[in-house]
Order: C-alpha cells, then structure tokens, then sequence
C-alpha cells in the first residue's frame, strides 16, 4: 500500500469516527413538551376563543454556561395596521431586530422600560430601523406616535424557548442532558405568579413530557404609558399620523 493510500484511508477512517460521534451527540438530545393553560384572564381571545398563545417558555442551565448555539441572527417585528408583529417575540441575546415599517403613515417604535432603552426615531413608510438587543431581559416596546401600539420581545441567554402555540402547547427540542430551570412569561400575569411556576428538571436522551401549567391573570392591571417624552398621547395626530408634540 502506497503512502497516499495509507493517508487516504486514514482520513476516511476519521470521517467515520466524527460521523458516529455527531449521530451519537443528536441522539442523547432530549426535548420538553407540555401545555399552558389561561385562567382568570379578561381578554376576550382568551375567554371566548380559549387562545393560550404567546406564552414564552425557556430553560436556564443550572451545570454551566449556556450551550453553544448558532450564533444570534436577525429577527422582524413588522409595524402594520398600527399594530406591532408579533405581539411577543422571544429572542437570544446578540440578536438583531428589524422594524419595518409595512404602514402608509410614520412610525416611531421606542423602550423606556425596564430592559433595553432605545429609541430608532421617527421614520417613513416603507423604511426600517434596526436594534441589537445585547443583555437579557423584558422589553415593553410602544410606538411615539400611536398610544394604542405595543408590544414585548424576552431577550433571553439561552438557545432553548418557545412561544406557546394557540391551543397552550409548546415544545423545547434538541436540549443537551443537564439541569435545568424552567421559565414562563406572560405578559398579563404578574412577576410573583410567574416566579411561582419556575421548577428544576433533568433532561436526557428522550422526551419529557410536563402537566399542563395553569397562569392565572388575576390581579393583572393595565398601566398607561406615556410617550418617550414622558408625556400623555393627548393631541390628536395630524394626516400624516404624527403627534405635533412630537415635531416640536
């Protein structure tokens, strides 16, 4: 046997052994499942409609840092109909978000809550503004010019979340073995509630499957906000949709 077949065949044999051991790690991958059920809630979506969406659920590792993940990407929330979309949207840490502005007036989506401060300014239809969200957290986002939009993106420190789907369930694949604590957030539940419903759990090769959670909106209280200037959106807005407060 030559020297280039000697080298030849020890490189397939490396091959081999990195395909077996890549097929071997996806297999000791496990996934969570399970489903959130609303209560006490007020929202008409979920009285008549039984809507359980918008729920996020995550997992924090407790044995370590975060596990590698593809790096953070680009995410949209799309402004249209004077309505912010998606309402929630759970993002990774490092991740970008574009706000395109899909509506025939201005727009001017900003946070002044806890979370990430920012402010993309006031801009046309048919442009978009950008925002790099680079520390966990909740950020309650609005718009400067329209008091009735909002919305929140979960900036979390982990590749392992989900979004409730319409029916409550969700599912959390492809999670390393590890220790872990399970989070929710719901944006009209409180803090307590919510603190209330986090647990431990092992995941391991295979499928979990969780008892439904229930989260109860009592005691939920709708807070005005004001505009970035911290004033009320009281004068009318002008044809073009800007408030003259916001020219001056």
């Amino acid at each position: 046997m030559t020297w280039h077949s000697r080298t030849f065949f020890r490189i397939l044999g490396l091959g081999v052994l990195w395909l077996g051991f890549t097929a071997g790690s996806a297999l000791l991958a496990g996934s969570v499942s399970g489903k959130v059920e609303l209560r006490d809630s007020q929202d008409a979506s979920v009285r008549k409609h039984m809507d359980f969406s918008g729920v996020v659920v995550w997992l924090e590792s407790l044995t370590g840092p975060p596990p590698s993940a593809a790096a953070p990407g680009t995410a949209r929330m799309v402004q249209k109909d004077k309505t912010f979309t998606p309402h929630v949207l759970p993002i990774r840490v490092g991740t970008s978000v574009d706000f395109p502005n899909f509506d025939p007036i201005f727009h001017n989506a900003f946070s002044n809550y806890n979370g990430q401060l920012f402010d993309v300014g006031l801009y046309p239809p048919g442009t978009s503004r950008s925002v790099r969200f680079a520390r966990p957290g909740i950020v309650r986002i609005f718009c400067n010019i329209h008091a009735a939009m909002s919305a929140v993106i979960v900036v979390l420190n982990t590749p392992y979340f989900e979004t409730t789907q319409k029916n409550g369930t969700f599912e959390l694949r492809d999670v390393s073995p590890g220790e872990y604590s399970l989070h929710f957030f719901h944006e009209r539940a409180a803090q307590a509630t919510l603190d209330s419903l986090t647990r431990r759990i092992t995941v391991s090769e295979g499928s979990i499957t969780l008892p439904a959670v229930a989260i109860s909106e009592s005691g939920y209280i709708v807070i005005p906000h004001h505009n970035k200037y911290g004033h009320d959106y009281t004068d009318p807005p002008d044809d073009d949709g800007v408030y003259p407060a916001v020219r001056k």
